[in-house]
This record gives C-alpha cells, sequence and structure tokens, in this order.
C-alpha cells in the first residue's frame, strides 16, 4: 500500500520509504523527534498483562531507533456494553507501569466505543540525529545479533485456544528494549529493527532490502522460547506467521525444512531488536552479505 505522505529529505530523517520502525525529524542540529504509534487486540487474557505488553511493544519503535521515549498517550478502544470498564482501568494501569518503569509520561489520550478491544500507545521520543538506528544503515560483512528468543506468536496462539500461561512469554513481551538499544548505541552500531508482526524473516527481509545487501541466518544459532518448537509440532501456528512465511519465500534460499522456517517466520508481540552488529550477552544468528538482491540464506 502506497502512503500519501512526504517522502525523506530535508528536516523529515526517517519517513515511510522504508517501512523503519517509527518516523523521525530534526528539531535541530542536535536533537530529533521520534513518533510512533502502536496497538492491538488482546494477545493474553490476563488485562494487565495485555496493557504491559502493549505498553512495551509501542515503546519499542522509539529503542528501535534508538531513540528514549518522553511522552505517551494512550489509545483504548472498548466495547462499553459488552465488557465492563473495570477491566479497561486493569488494561491501561498495565501501560501506566510499564510507561513508569520506562521514564516515560503517560499522559491522557483517546477512546472509542469498538466492538473489540484494542489497546496501545503513541510515543514520541528524543534522538541524537547523528546516532540513529536505521533499517537502511546495514553494511555487508556485519555480524547480525537477536536480543530476544522467538516463539512468542506460536505460544500465544497456543494461550488463546487452551488458555495455558506461558510466564517466561509474558516476561519477555513485557521486557523494555531500552538496554538493548543502548548497548548498540554504545557499540557504534547504526543499523537495527525490532522483531514484531513481520517475525525475524520480514523485518530482516525489510533490513536488506533498505540496505542494498543479502543475508545469511544459521537456524542453528537462533534461539527459541520453551514450548514453541511443540506448540508448532501440535499445529498452534497463527495465520499472520504463515502469510509472513508466504511473503518472504521468494526471497529466500532455504537448507531448512518449513517447521524452521515457520519458527524463523514466527509473528511476534513485543519482540527483541534485531541489531547490525555485536552486543554482549545476546547471539550472533548471521551475517550480513554483499549483494543487492535482497536474499536471506538460512542454513
Amino acid at each position: 500500500m502506497n502512503l500519501p505522505t512526504s517522502h525523506e529529505g530535508g528536516d523529515l530523517l526517517v519517513g515511510v520509504d522504508n517501512g523503519d520502525d517509527a518516523a523521525v525529524v530534526r528539531i535541530d542540529g542536535g536533537r530529533a523527534m521520534i513518533a510512533t504509534a502502536d496497538f492491538f487486540p488482546p494477545v493474553v487474557d490476563d488485562p494487565y498483562d495485555w496493557g504491559r505488553i502493549a505498553a512495551a511493544n509501542a515503546l519499542s519503535d522509539v529503542y528501535a531507533m534508538g531513540g528514549t521515549p518522553v511522552l505517551a498517550v494512550n489509545l483504548l478502544a472498548w466495547p462499553r456494553d459488552r465488557i465492563p470498564f473495570a477491566l479497561a482501568a486493569d488494561v491501561m494501569r498495565g501501560g501506566g507501569d510499564i510507561c513508569a518503569q520506562a521514564g516515560t509520561h503517560l499522559a491522557g489520550g483517546h477512546s472509542i466505543d469498538d466492538p473489540e478491544p484494542k489497546y496501545g500507545l503513541a510515543v514520541t521520543g528524543l534522538a541524537d540525529p547523528d546516532r540513529l538506528l536505521r533499517n537502511d544503515a546495514g553494511r555487508a560483512g556485519t555480524p547480525l545479533t537477536l536480543t530476544k528468543p522467538l516463539g512468542l506468536g506460536i505460544l500465544n496462539n497456543r494461550h488463546k485456544a487452551t488458555g495455558e500461561r506461558f510466564d517466561e512469554a509474558v516476561a519477555q513481551m513485557t521486557t523494555l528494549n531500552r538496554e538493548a538499544s543502548q548497548a548498540a548505541l554504545a557499540a557504534g552500531v547504526r543499523c537495527a529493527t525490532d522483531v514484531t508482526g513481520f517475525g525475524l524473516l520480514g523485518h530482516l527481509l525489510k533490513l536488506v532490502r533498505a540496505s542494498g545487501v543479502s543475508a545469511v541466518v544459521s537456524a542453528a544459532a537462533v534461539p527459541y522460547l520453551d514450548g514453541a518448537r511443540q506448540s508448532l509440532a501440535e499445529g498452534y501456528v497463527p495465520g499472520g506467521t504463515r502469510r509472513n512465511l508466504d511473503w518472504v519465500r521468494p526471497h529466500l534460499d532455504a537448507a531448512v525444512c518449513d517447521a524452521e522456517l515457520l519458527l524463523l517466520a514466527d509473528a511476534q508481540t513485543s519482540g527483541g531488536l534485531l541489531i547490525a552488529g555485536e552486543i554482549p550477552g545476546h547471539p550472533v544468528i548471521g551475517e550480513l552479505l554483499d549483494g543487492g538482491d535482497a536474499t536471506i540464506s538460512v542454513r
């Protein structure tokens, strides 16, 4: 879909050209403003946890650009005649607690009556315009680091179907990407993106396209949450995960089975950062390569 908006240039440092994580505009010589918004229906049954997950996910876009979130406002859609507003209060309390953890002001917002509940944040942040993390700044020969394990989409799908609670998944989804972003900037990294709805392979495809490179991923080096492989084998695969793989497949050179590719394409919620560079404590899962055809080799 082509969006009717301005392309990058002048003070608009990051727009829609490469599908990056947020928009960035220069305020003055040493400051840039980051703007983003993200919201979605419940991914877990507990309303407080849902609020925490949605808030961490929205804040992640700012961290993925190398910025610091400063101000957020609530975005709430609620079926007022079907679900008590007390549960909406629990959702927003979760969002508020995550914003407090991030040191981000949460002030007001907007709500609408809607048949399906949805929650998230619009977030404004600040960054150094010369030290952004962009998805078009990847260079061949750079290692790829992943900061959270995959499998969130598959486990959330199982949770919706069975009611089983996966505490490790909730813990990952409510963990801020702040420390990973700061570590990347400290290491001099200039290219990164977060791994969310398009899955690892989808976000990597956008990165290699934007950067004019290709990539190789070592499937054995990619970490997964406990239970993800078993849940995949039992059929708990979200439709979004399958669509991700269908979209990426024409650009893949894969020496692994489709089950492995589905794990790599799994649609994540509040996933980690995919960083073109090495940072301490996180696995290197691949490398950027020469080649402007944006091929992803999976070995």
